[in-house]
């Protein structure tokens, strides 16, 4: 999916958008030229010793109305969409990326997709990474052994051997992706951004779906010169009296459709996702001069999901955008029996409150039924800043 110089930013959000779309139609051929491929879950899966191991590793598909109806043939109603429509994908062979993938790497983030794995493991090879939800010494030493099984796991899979070099070569290539999505982030700091947050995320989603790394590097570097250009030359899709929200919460893949759209045509412009699309995936380095397995392991156990308890670190994270940000209002958004994140909206709510900045919860799945609904509260919302 490689983008060039001569195209406009506007060309290039649109290949981004169509980044998930591109690579399932080529995942095929990818596979079919014996290269192996990991299908992941989620952000806590350290990507780096999937691609130390000479595999490429994409995310599952996940979203879907039409999916998760499948996904409640085998699975209760009252559960996660995002799990439903995972394990619906997966058991009817409609995701191409799980079809194609030579393995699938979970991880124990939360109850459903942890007995959700075990039903996927009876048709795919699933791993399952056991992630500790206290933050201590003790838990770090626990998923420091998670992420070295799991290097054990693929080269005994893929019939490799993984070096530290190996392992140090994957962690620069992938922190210079976080520090790339880290400077583009940064734009939107600026009043007007040089973008809004369609095209923003259009950047975060799609980058998930770029197989070759340094191609992803590459097409990033070339984005962040077209975002200089544009702040030199003053161009924005922004006004620069729209209202600046946070999205924070579940990941809004599923949800994006009768979110975004609905802020930014009320007036606001979505200036960060504080969620495993936006910053949670590429906050933070991992060390470049400690040992390679416990510098990965160290990162990814900082990421501030609700699956940890406690879990401080959102709520200073979060006042902390909302002052770099300038944020006017904060959306929390929980997907229904999301129990994690539906819990920590009271936290999130008096975090916000501290710092004197209006937020509002928003419970949805991935149906279309509440489309309206929520179109006439974020309206209200955006139109009380």
């Amino acid at each position: 999916m490689a983008i060039n110089e001569s195209m406009s930013l506007s060309e290039i959000f649109a290949t981004y958008d169509g980044a998930k779309k591109n690579l399932a139609q080529n995942v095929e051929a990818v596979k079919n030229s014996s290269q192996k491929i990991a299908a992941i879950f989620c952000t806590y899966t350290p990507r780096e010793v999937i691609h130390a191991a000479n595999a490429y590793s994409v995310s599952v598909c996940a979203t879907g109305d039409n999916a998760v109806v499948e996904g409640e043939k085998y699975l209760p109603k009252n559960l996660c969409p995002l799990i439903k429509a995972s394990y619906g994908f997966a058991k009817a062979n409609k995701c191409p990326f799980v079809r194609n993938s030579d393995i699938v790497i979970g991880e124990t983030t939360c109850d459903g997709k942890k007995k959700m794995y075990e039903l996927m493991g009876e048709f795919k090879d699933v791993h399952v990474m056991h992630l500790p939800h206290f933050k201590s010494q003790k838990s770090l030493e626990l998923w420091q052994d998670e992420v070295r099984e799991l290097k054990e796991r693929l080269e005994a899979k893929f019939g490799v051997s993984v070096s530290d070099e190996e392992l140090r070569n994957s962690i620069r290539l992938f922190n210079k992706e976080r520090e790339l999505m880290g400077e583009i982030q940064n734009f939107m700091k600026l009043t007007p951004p040089p973008m809004n947050g369609k095209e923003l995320h259009a950047l975060l989603y799609g980058n998930g779906f770029i197989f070759d790394k340094e191609e992803q590097i590459s097409d990033l570097e070339i984005i962040v010169e077209k975002l200089k250009e544009c702040v030199r030359d003053k161009i924005s899709p922004v006004h620069k009296d729209a209202k600046r929200i946070i999205i924070t919460g579940c990941p809004s893949g599923g949800v994006y459709d009768k979110i975004v759209p609905a802020i930014e045509e009320a007036g606001g412009v979505v200036v960060a996702y504080e969620n495993c699309t936006g910053t949670k995936n590429f906050s933070n380095l991992v060390d470049e001069n400690d040992d390679p397995i416990n510098a990965i392991a160290k990162r990814y156990m900082a990421i501030p999901c609700s699956i940890m308890s406690p879990n401080k670190e959102r709520e200073n994270v979060l006042q902390e955008m909302i002052k770099e940000y300038k944020a006017d209002g904060v959306i929390d958004v929980v997907l229904q029996a999301c129990h994690t994140y539906n819990v920590e909206t009271a936290n999130i709510k008096r975090a916000c409150n501290d710092v004197d900045t209006p937020y509002m919860a928003l419970e949805t799945d991935f149906s279309t039924s509440d489309a309206g609904q929520i179109k006439t509260r974020l309206e209200a919302f955006i139109e009380m800043l």
